[in-house]
């Protein structure tokens, strides 16, 4: 959604490059860029000129840090202003003091509300709660059986009494709703309401009369971020008309210029408290600004990729297939492999996962045309050997390739570019681990070498005082940032010494000489 005003903000910060020092020329071009770049974004016109103001003041207000060069500056208030434009801190429920807590949706029609409301069950389900979904939307036809549907899928219960389609009353079944949720312990209750096609005075009666009803403990406004300007003006009236205490922004996986996302809660002043990029489920989020900044900015969304692995990720799975990678006995086969790579499907498309990281903005063209369809085909390639063979992929003689080769659809060479990719990865990981242990290894003899030479003064007093010093300081192992407990960080004569021992796969090295010859 923001890739338009992600490649505007690159190219006005790449003419920054290579100056010493901004000047008051420098500092009015880059506002400009960065407002034209906005307007483009469709960002509300009043937001817009707040925020390059913002930048404006504060390029000239405040002494530049020496240690950041001028780019490295903007883009550094550019990221804090952005923060502050989407809302500031991360805000997620309210929780009432006796249960239950009651949420309740409100938008227009089409901005996704049924789907949502699953989506933010199975989110509490996950959180450790017990959500109940409350069908009020009686006038969309199947509205109920559609929110009976999404709750099957999302597993929670749904307490839909009237049969909707213009029949029942909803603000009696929000009631009851509530009243159920008090008498079988649920202590979430998420209300679903009628939208419209349009802002009208009988859905804004409607919804008035729930909330009043109900009294929720969060009313969120659900809106569609692809429709640009008009959700600001549709979130005015529903805040003027109901009143909402946050924002849901759906859809943010569409082609639209993002404007909603970065205006609605500067104008309405509501924070946006969750985002929905998808069809699926899973595909919903607390709304992080700090991440969404980075990620318009080309920063990465690290955290977020770090939060995903660690629900997909099996971690004893994981450390014992790792350990096996490092021993470089050839121990890691094709089922270890394969386990990491479903865990690693479990996060979502590898697009999405590679979207998260910092600096691919320059690669988008690559990245949205990564095939998934090939993790699937060598997943079906590693299915049709046998456990033996995925053991011991050296026992994979010709007849076995062409065996594996019809039992997975593929052809032969497709089975033989698997198998040697895989050789060759696992060869160059275990030659990395061996480094690594090896360069653990002589740290930690150099550091209780120089531990033995090291001498205390010859004054008892002034010794016993080193010693009680010593033993203020934190004892934190050199190693621990990069996973190695309890162990010294090695040296530079290590590292040099380490590398020169380090050799590439022959058939990786030619791969890596025949893109270094490819013209750029």
């Amino acid at each position: 959604m923001f890739d338009t005003l992600q490649d505007r903000l690159a190219s006005t910060f790449k003419g920054l490059r290579g100056k010493g020092r901004l000047t008051d020329a420098d500092i009015d071009a880059t506002t400009r860029q960065i407002r034209i770049a906005l307007l483009e974004a469709d960002v509300n016109l009043s937001v817009v000129k707040e925020f390059v103001a913002a930048i404006k003041e504060r390029c000239h207000g405040e002494e530049l840090s020496k240690a950041l060069n001028p780019t490295q500056q903007i883009v550094k208030i550019v990221n804090e202003e952005l923060v502050e434009i989407l809302g500031g801190q991360t805000r997620t429920v309210r929780f009432a003091k006796t249960p239950p807590t009651i949420v309740m949706f409100a938008g227009l029609q089409g901005a996704g509300k049924t789907t949502l409301a699953g989506k933010l069950a199975r989110w509490f389900k996950e959180e450790g709660h017990s959500p109940l979904l409350a069908a009020c939307d009686l006038q969309r036809p199947n509205a109920v059986t559609q929110l009976q549907v999404v709750g099957e899928r999302a597993g929670v219960h749904v307490f839909a009494p009237e049969p909707g389609n213009g029949v029942g009353d909803p603000v009696q079944v929000a009631r009851d709703a509530v009243a159920e949720a008090e008498h079988k312990l649920y202590d979430v209750v998420i209300i679903d309401t009628a939208g419209r096609l349009g802002v009208d005075a009988e859905m804004m009666a409607q919804a008035a009369d729930i909330k009043t009803a109900t009294d929720p403990d969060e009313t969120l406004f659900v809106v569609d971020a692809m429709i640009g300007q008009d959700a600001v003006n549709t979130a005015v009236a529903f805040q003027e008309g109901v009143g909402f205490d946050g924002v849901v922004l759906t859809k943010l996986d569409g082609d639209a210029r993002g404007g909603a996302a970065l205006s609605i809660a500067r104008v309405v002043g509501k924070p946006i408290m969750f985002a929905s990029s998808g069809e699926g489920l899973k595909d919903f989020d607390v709304f992080h600004p700090d991440r969404m900044a980075s990620r318009i900015l080309d920063m990465g969304d690290m955290l977020t990729l770090i939060e995903q692995a660690e629900k997909a990720f099996d971690q004893e799975q994981s450390q014992a297939a790792a350990a096996k990678l490092m021993a470089g006995k050839g121990e890691f086969g094709l089922d270890d492999f394969l386990g990491l790579m479903r865990q690693m499907r479990r996060m979502g498309p590898m697009s999405k996962i590679m979207g998260m990281l910092p600096g691919v903005g320059q690669m988008k063209g690559q990245i949205e045309n990564i095939d998934e369809r090939e993790i699937d085909r060598i997943e079906a390639i590693i299915c049709a050997m046998t456990p033996a063979e995925r053991a011991d992929v050296s026992i994979l003689n010709g007849s076995r390739r062409a065996r594996i080769a019809n039992g997975s659809g593929v052809e032969v060479r497709d089975v033989n570019n698997l198998v040697n990719r895989f050789v060759d990865a696992r060869k160059m990981m275990s030659q990395m681990g061996q480094m690594m242990g090896s360069m653990a290894k002589r740290g930690s003899k150099q550091s209780k070498k120089k531990q033995k030479n090291r001498k205390g003064s010859g004054n008892p007093a002034k010794r016993a005082a080193q010693a009680r010093q010593a033993a203020k300081k934190p004892q934190r192992s050199s190693g621990e940032a990069f996973g190695l407990q309890g162990q010294q960080q090695p040296s530079q004569e290590d590292l040099q010494k380490a590398m020169s021992e380090f050799k590439m796969p022959p058939s990786m090295q030619q791969m890596f000489n025949q893109t270094n010859k490819r013209p750029r």
